[in-house]
């Protein structure tokens, strides 16, 4: 099953999922405030998990699966359950949804294939943008923050529906014959 470090850390983001989305639901600043931590230590412990891999050399069919899983667990919890209560725009959570919806069919179809997709600069970008965005609604600012918001998650959309055709782009191309 390969649960090494880097896989506990990975399964350790996906249990963060249902506490976020607890916090959210509490609807006030200290829950928001904690919502907010818990949700950047999910983000920053997917760059723990993937070096944990890299440096002890633990790379796993489990954890080329469960990492990608647990990433968009973390990002669309919170996206949805904002939405849901008014505190997130639903254009940004559809575009954003619709893009990791997309590449995850992408990704299993091409994995039945035989053919990976590692991840690539633009998408590492997308997740770190997407982190900001996510963050920045899950704080509890004044309305004064909600243009900073809005430019945030507009750049994170953007980079999301360009890293989603990336990616498509890339799948249709002929394989370089060895």
């Amino acid at each position: 099953m390969g649960l090494g470090w880097p896989n506990i850390v990975t399964v350790m983001r996906v249990l963060l999922v249902p506490v976020l989305v607890v916090l959210i639901l509490e609807r006030t600043r200290a829950a928001s405030y904690a919502a907010a931590a818990v949700f950047v230590a999910g983000g920053l412990s997917d760059g723990l998990d993937g070096y944990l891999a890299r440096r002890h050399h633990m790379k796993t069919r489990t954890g080329a699966w469960l990492d990608p899983l647990s990433d968009k667990l973390l990002v669309a919890a919170p996206i949805i359950t904002m939405t849901a209560i008014g505190r997130f725009p639903l254009w940004g959570a559809v575009a954003i949804l619709a893009r990791e919806a997309a590449v995850t069919a992408l990704r299993i179809v091409r994995g039945t294939r035989g053919a990976s997709m590692p991840a690539t600069d633009i998408a590492k970008a997308k997740t770190v943008t997407q982190v900001l965005a996510v963050t920045l609604y899950l704080l509890p600012l004044s309305p004064d923050a909600n243009p900073l918001r809005l430019a945030v998650l507009g750049v994170a959309v953007a980079i999301t529906v360009y890293s989603g055709l990336d990616y498509f782009i890339r799948a249709t191309r002929p394989s370089p014959v060895p």
